[in-house]
């Protein structure tokens, strides 16, 4: 059965049912729904073991974040499915974040979902180590005989000195993939979307793929890190935090790399690895300066 047809045979719809592919998506296929009762969005995706994501933890996040109202409601679920209810908004880019005000609605997302979704999260939790994705992304590439591979020494070995900067952590409950994308704004406010690599984390890493993904400057950082903290970044803050910055970039380089051999979707993960390398490379940089 192909995605298409899955969605048009759920059990959910009332009378005729009118479905849109909706674009963006690279983990996932997506469509928009509607019957003659509700409009809802589609995602259409199995266990992705390579990626480190199982179903039922997205559905479990996903309620949560709901409940602890960062995330729109989980209509219906099935195996491979999930619906939930569709905002009408849009979704964001990463210039959207240049704006004092849509960053600070941003950080006020994050910072209710770090805090509250743990009293809604019901069943078996996952944790989502920064550290672990990378080494086991690494040896996913070395058993593909990816090109990559001759890049893996070096990479891990700077890893292991980002690992060791992090040192002790908070521990809350983290998003872990914050791409402008998975931001939308209804006009009013803002939602978070898209919890396939949901986890107990430190709040480091959000920060960081905050800003590794949608650029932020210097000063929008020290003004995120401000924010969240309740106080102004200390010489200690600020050297854990750039080192969580890298590695969410570096994870997201290794997770582009081992999608240009396994992913089916129709994207340029291959531009998207370089693009990513790049601000890796910058963001590694900056750690090594501080």
């Amino acid at each position: 059965m192909t995605p298409l047809e899955k969605v048009q045979t759920l059990p959910i719809w009332r009378g005729a049912v009118r479905v849109k592919p909706l674009g963006g998506g690279i983990t996932n296929v997506n469509f928009v729904a509607e019957d003659d009762a509700q409009k809802v969005v589609v995602r259409i995706g199995d266990d992705i073991p390579l990626h480190q994501i199982l179903r039922f933890n997205e559905l479990s996040a996903s309620r949560a974040a709901h409940a602890a109202g960062v995330s729109p409601a989980v209509i219906h679920h099935a195996p491979g499915v999930l619906v939930i209810d569709f905002i009408e908004g849009r979704t964001l880019r990463a210039a959207d974040f240049a704006d004092a005000a849509m960053l600070d609605q941003a950080l006020d997302l994050v910072a209710r979902a770090h805090r509250d979704i743990p009293q809604y999260l019901r069943g078996p939790a996952m944790v989502f180590w920064v550290f672990h994705v990378l080494r086991d992304y690494a040896a996913t590439l070395r058993d593909a005989g990816s090109g990559y591979a001759v890049m893996l020494a070096d990479l891990l070995a700077q890893a292991v000195r980002l690992e060791t900067a992090v040192g002790q952590i908070d521990l809350v409950f983290g998003h872990n993939d914050l791409l402008p994308a998975n931001f939308l704004h209804d006009g009013t406010r803002m939602w978070l979307v898209d919890w396939d690599y949901a986890g107990f984390n430190t709040p480091l890493f959000d920060l960081g793929g905050l800003a590794a993904n949608n650029a932020l400057s210097d000063a929008q950082e020290a003004r995120m890190l401000a924010s969240y903290y309740n106080r102004t970044p200390d010489a200690g803050l600020w050297r854990k935090y750039k080192a969580m910055k890298a590695a969410a970039a570096l994870r997201e380089t290794l997770w582009s790399m081992v999608s240009e051999i396994y992913s089916e979707i129709d994207f340029d993960y291959a531009a998207y690895t370089a693009q990513n390398l790049s601000t890796y490379q910058a963001a590694f940089a900056a750690f090594e300066n501080a």
